[in-house]
């Protein structure tokens, strides 16, 4: 639906909410149009067509590549599929991530009729369920917050401790509805306030392919979008436009950009074997995608490449659908 749809669609609402309540429904009828001059104040570009939408199911795991999602406020959905909501911890309940465990990014969690699937190189797939409400309910630690995670089970710790060749032993949890999510945000009041579950700032991160192009660029051998973990994919727009996206719709989605996406040691493992080289493209990315000097106690000497965004109206995602910046 379209936004010039939503005004009519809302002040159609208002006007039969004057005629039942009468002297009431006038001011209802005066908000309405208050909302609509508000709309129309909006001014609508094109600035790019959505071509991935990725689901990490596990937080540091192997991408599902989608043609639809759904876009919820803790990020993109599919099913039972739902974006970083499964995480690897330790026996203190400490998360587990491929800077720890560069292998990880090899780690494929799908769901088939209820059942979770786990696969990895040279390990038999394990499948068991997605709801286990028999399960502890385990106090997890995710960079400094804390929040809960269902226990999946001693089968999948027994997998998941095989498969990373430790010694110590690897648990695996879920995090359900019900439970609190994290607000990576509380330290800094100056962004939008919202819950995640175990992604590490913001329920989506966009990026362009030819930001990636770009940077492939400047590098002996070419990165591709995987590397870098994003949400969502924008093609048909220039390199690193999006870091001027600070409100956009796609479909009947509209996202609110937090801040850019500062980047770390995982960029260096590379997606397809698994293998960390501590070196590029990070050094690559800090020699030209540092911040401003002004926002330096944000993101310090992390190097800026994609966009982390708040969900402010959930909907439906498409590969194909049009990118709409919105500027006021």
């Amino acid at each position: 639906m379209d936004l010039r749809h939503l005004v009519v669609d809302a002040l159609s609402q208002n006007k039969k909410a004057a005629v039942l309540l009468g002297g009431a429904g006038v001011a209802v009828l005066g908000l309405g149009l208050g909302y609509k001059y508000l709309r129309e104040t909006e001014k609508v570009f094109r600035v790019g067509v959505v071509s991935q939408l990725l689901i990490h199911p596990l937080k540091s795991g192997k991408a599902v590549s989608l043609a639809l999602a759904e876009c919820h406020k803790t990020g993109l959905k599919f099913g039972e599929l739902q974006d970083r909501h499964w995480l690897v911890v330790s026996e203190d309940g400490h998360m587990v991530t491929g800077r720890q465990e560069p292998r990880l990014v090899l780690v494929s969690l799908t769901c088939e009729g209820g059942r979770v699937c786990l696969n990895g190189p040279n390990m038999e797939e394990l499948r068991f369920p997605v709801k286990t409400p028999d399960n502890a309910v385990i106090d997890c630690r995710v960079f400094s917050a804390d929040i809960q995670g269902r226990d999946c089970g001693d089968e999948a710790s027994r997998w998941l401790t095989r498969y990373l060749g430790e010694e110590k032993t690897f648990r695996l949890v879920h995090f359900e509805e019900q439970m609190r999510g994290r607000r990576p945000m509380e330290s800094k009041p100056q962004f939008p306030q919202f819950e995640v579950a175990f992604s590490d700032e913001a329920p989506v991160m966009l990026l362009s392919e030819s930001s990636v192009n770009d940077l492939s660029s400047k590098l002996e051998k070419d990165v591709t979008v995987e590397r870098f973990r994003p949400s969502i994919v924008v093609s048909d727009c220039e390199a690193y436009s999006e870091d001027s996206w600070e409100e956009i719709q796609i479909g009947s989605v509209r996202l609110q950009r937090v801040m850019s996406c500062g980047r770390c040691i995982f960029t260096t493992v590379d997606p397809e074997t698994g293998v960390i080289n501590r070196k590029e493209p990070l050094e690559t990315l800090k020699s030209y995608r540092l911040c401003d000097p002004s926002e330096t106690h944000i993101y310090k000497k992390s190097p800026l490449f994609g966009q982390l965004h708040a969900v402010k109206k959930t909907g439906i995602l498409q590969v194909g659908d049009v990118v709409y910046k919105i500027s006021r």
